[in-house]
């Protein structure tokens, strides 16, 4: 997948707008980013949080766009430091937010593997969430599936150009069927 072909194989969906349900809440929430009322909210309507393993840093990008959304990123990634004593035990836990640069540096690593692949930097503050597409009931499902493919065609389970097209290649077909179905 060339730097060429990025418009016609995924996208970050620029321009587009947060789900509505993200747009009845706004400021900064002190929960982390799976326990937010908005993901909750989207979770019953079928949604799941995108994943986190780095191999999958490119997902959203490539998930077919009508089972993909995002939502404002107005959770708190904490810093907790714990202090023990001489004998191992626990005598102190504090927790403080992540100052803004400590944040950047959370997105370092998936951002130069994003540069790795020819695909451009994902646009800041957003949480990805996903639904299952074919017959998969679930996201995981549709990992598993793509974890098999993977494993059949001798594959890396690690960000690289052949996963990215081996994904986007399995999503394309998964999403074709769901039209064909409909």
């Amino acid at each position: 997948m060339s730097r060429d072909s990025r418009d016609a194989t995924g996208s970050w969906d620029e321009d587009g707008t947060p789900h509505p349900l993200a747009l009845r809440r706004s400021g900064r929430s002190e929960q982390e980013p799976d326990r937010l009322p908005e993901v909750r909210e989207l979770e019953v309507l079928g949604w799941e949080p995108a994943p986190e393993e780095l191999a999958w840093v490119f997902l959203p990008y490539v998930w077919p766009p009508a089972d993909r959304t995002w939502i404002p990123d107005r959770s708190t990634h904490w810093a907790v430091e714990t202090r023990l004593d001489g004998h191992g035990h626990i005598t102190g836990v504090e927790a403080a937010p992540l100052a803004e640069p400590d944040l950047h540096d959370l997105d370092r690593e998936s951002e130069e593997l994003l540069a790795g692949l020819g695909l451009p930097h994902r646009p800041p503050g957003r949480l990805w969430l996903l639904r299952p597409v074919g017959s998969f009931p679930t996201v995981e499902a549709v990992l598993d599936h793509l974890r098999a493919r993977a494993e059949e065609r001798g594959v890396e389970l690690r960000a690289s150009p052949e996963l990215l097209a081996l994904t986007y290649t399995e999503l394309a077909a998964l999403a074709n069927s769901d039209a064909s179905e409909a």
